[in-house]
C-alpha cells in the first residue's frame, strides 16, 4: 500500500470539502484527521519511525505548509489515544481543536469526562482549557470519578470540584466574606460552571424573614437540571458546626415557603476556607455540602 498517495488525497479532498461545506468542515476535519493517524500508524510500523518527517516535507510542498512534522504528529496520536472501545470521535459532536486540546491528557477517564462537558455545555476551545488548567476533574472525589467510570446516575453534589476556584485579586490575607462574595458576582458565569450542570443564579443578600428578624442569605441559586433552590453560604475559617445549623435554617425556610411541590427539596453549599470532615459526617441533613475555596 502506498500510504503518502492515501494520505495526500485524503488531504486534498480535505481541503477542498472545507472550502465547499464551511458549516461541517470541522466535522469532516475529524473523520479525516483520525483515518490519516491510522494511516501514519501502519506507515510507521511499515517504514520506521522517520516516516512522519519524509512524508511532512512532501506534504508541505505538494498540499500545504500546515501539514508539517507536528501536525502529522498529532493526528498519529489522536488515532493512538482515541482508538480505544471507550473512545468514539467520530460519534462526538467536537471540533478538532477540542481534540488536540484533549490529547494532552493521559488519563482516559479525564478525557471522557471532559468531552462530556464539552457536549452538555457547549464549551469552546478556550473554556475546555481554562476547565483543565484549574484540574476540574482531579478536584471531583473518588466516588464521583467511580459513578463516571461506571456510568452511574450523578446527585446535585456529585460533579461540584473541592476546591473550587474564584478569581480574585484581594490578598487571602485581608479577604473578608463580603470580598469573597464581591468576586464570585464579579464573575457569575465563571463560578456557575465551576459548580457544575444546570446551576443559575438567583440573588444575593437574599432577603428572608424568620419570626420577627430579617436574615439575609448570601447567595441563592437554582438547579434546573435537578429541579432545586440552592442556598450557598460564604465562610473564611475552617467550617464549623454552627455554619450547618444556619444553613439549615435557611434551606428549610425556602423549602417551606419559596419552593413549590414539583420542586426537589432545596441544598445547601457552605463554601469555607477550610472543610472540617466531622462537621458534614455528623450534620443531621445529607443535602449540605462542604466545599474549600482557592483563590486564583
Amino acid at each position: 500500500m502506498n500510504y503518502y498517495n492515501e494520505i495526500k488525497e485524503q488531504l486534498i479532498k480535505s481541503e477542498i470539502y472545507d472550502r465547499a461545506k464551511d458549516y461541517s468542515k470541522d466535522r469532516h476535519k475529524v473523520k479525516v484527521y483520525f483515518e490519516i493517524g491510522r494511516l501514519l500508524n501502519e506507515a510507521g510500523k511499515e517504514y520506521g519511525k522517520n516516516v512522519i518527517k519524509q512524508y511532512s516535507e512532501k506534504l508541505m510542498l505538494e498540499v500545504g505548509k500546515k501539514y508539517n512534522e507536528r501536525t502529522l504528529y498529532g493526528m498519529r496520536k489522536f488515532f493512538e489515544v482515541f482508538n480505544n472501545e471507550k473512545l468514539n470521535p467520530l460519534g462526538s459532536k467536537l471540533s478538532w481543536s477540542h481534540y488536540r486540546e484533549l490529547l494532552t491528557i493521559k488519563n482516559i477517564d479525564a478525557i471522557i469526562y471532559y468531552i462530556g462537558i464539552c457536549e452538555k455545555n457547549s464549551l469552546s476551545k478556550r473554556q475546555l482549557q481554562e476547565r483543565k488548567k484549574n484540574h476540574e476533574y482531579d478536584r471531583l472525589s473518588n466516588e464521583t470519578k467511580t459513578k463516571l467510570i461506571e456510568s452511574k446516575e450523578l446527585d446535585v453534589d456529585d460533579l461540584i470540584p473541592n476546591p473550587i476556584v474564584i478569581k480574585s485579586n484581594m490578598l487571602k490575607e485581608s479577604l473578608s466574606e463580603y470580598a469573597l462574595k464581591q468576586a464570585i458576582l464579579n464573575n457569575i458565569d465563571d463560578f456557575l460552571r465551576q459548580l457544575g450542570i444546570g446551576f443559575t443564579y438567583v440573588g444575593n443578600e437574599y432577603k428572608i424573614k424568620i419570626g420577627s428578624k430579617y436574615n439575609y442569605i448570601d447567595l441563592l441559586l437554582y438547579n434546573i437540571k435537578y429541579k432545586c433552590y440552592v442556598v450557598v453560604e460564604l465562610k473564611i475559617t475552617e467550617l464549623k458546626k454552627e455554619h450547618t445549623g444556619q444553613i439549615m435554617t435557611y434551606m428549610n425556610y425556602i423549602d417551606k415557603n419559596i419552593k413549590n411541590i414539583v420542586k426537589n427539596n432545596t441544598v445547601g453549599i457552605i463554601i469555607c476556607k477550610q472543610d472540617n470532615e466531622y462537621v458534614i459526617k455528623y450534620c443531621s441533613d445529607d443535602r449540605i455540602i462542604a466545599r474549600e475555596y482557592e483563590l486564583v
